[in-house]
């Protein structure tokens, strides 16, 4: 079993993922489940995933959403489930970057066989199916190391970045041009790292834009949204 695929069901419905528990557990695979995207990303932070079943429909994030920021930063493979068979549904899911697309109701056969499918696939790419994406990304001139923890400037200089203020910095260029919360900041931040954060984050984002902006009374790189949050009004790209 320690060299068993590693597979992460999402779904809210907690009967579907005792049902899928115990099938792909007859079969040998090591299982996780979660019931939304915040338990996703934790199972995701604290194992070694090799694939992940993603059901559509869920509370707060949906699947589309989660399926396109996990691409955003990470290979792992997803196939997606969904009650929904219509074409427009599994088109989108697969332009996420999903794996692969079953409708709800499917077969156990066929479900197992799509699975081994993918991570075949996976495992025929090259890479390691939890192999994670380009870890370091370029915006605005700047460049965030993430296997090191590190910040560089323009000028290719490390710049001092505490360990909230990093995994804030990360959770940002992780989706750009995206509006997020003060609680889903919180809550992702935290998820990248084990040190919780001792001030809030409107504190965090004051301390990281003294260190980025140019002007840190009138910020260009990260956005207030009154009323929203804060966003990283800047284009991500691997570096």
């Amino acid at each position: 079993m320690a060299d068993a695929a590693h597979i992460l069901i999402v779904d809210d419905n907690a009967e579907m993922r005792d049902l899928l528990g115990r099938t792909l557990r007859r079969e040998g695979y090591r299982v996780s489940a979660a019931g939304d995207g915040k338990g996703m990303r934790a199972a995701i932070a604290d194992e070694r995933i090799d694939l992940v079943l993603l059901d559509l429909m869920l509370p707060g994030e949906d699947g589309l959403t989660l399926c396109r920021d996990l691409r955003a930063t990470s290979t792992l493979p997803v196939i997606m489930l969904t009650a929904k068979g219509e074409e427009l549904d599994r088109v989108l899911g697969l332009k996420m970057g999903a794996d692969d697309y079953i409708p709800k109701p499917f077969s156990t056969l066929e479900l197992l066989a799509r699975i081994e499918a993918v991570l075949r696939r996976a495992k025929g790419s090259g890479a390691s199916p939890a192999a994670e994406a380009p870890r370091r990304v370029r915006f605005a001139g700047w460049v965030l190391d993430i296997d090191r923890r590190e910040l560089l400037s323009t000028e290719g200089t490390v710049v001092p970045l505490s360990s909230g203020e990093f995994s804030l910095l990360q959770v940002l260029v992780e989706r750009p041009r995206r509006v997020l919360s003060r609680e889903q900041l919180l809550d992702l931040a935290r998820g990248r790292s084990a040190v919780a954060f001792d001030r809030s984050i409107d504190t965090q984002v004051s301390r990281l834009r003294r260190k980025i902006e140019v002007d840190a009374k009138t910020p260009e790189l990260i956005k207030t949204v009154w009323g929203g949050g804060y966003m990283l009004a800047a284009d991500v790209s691997p570096a």
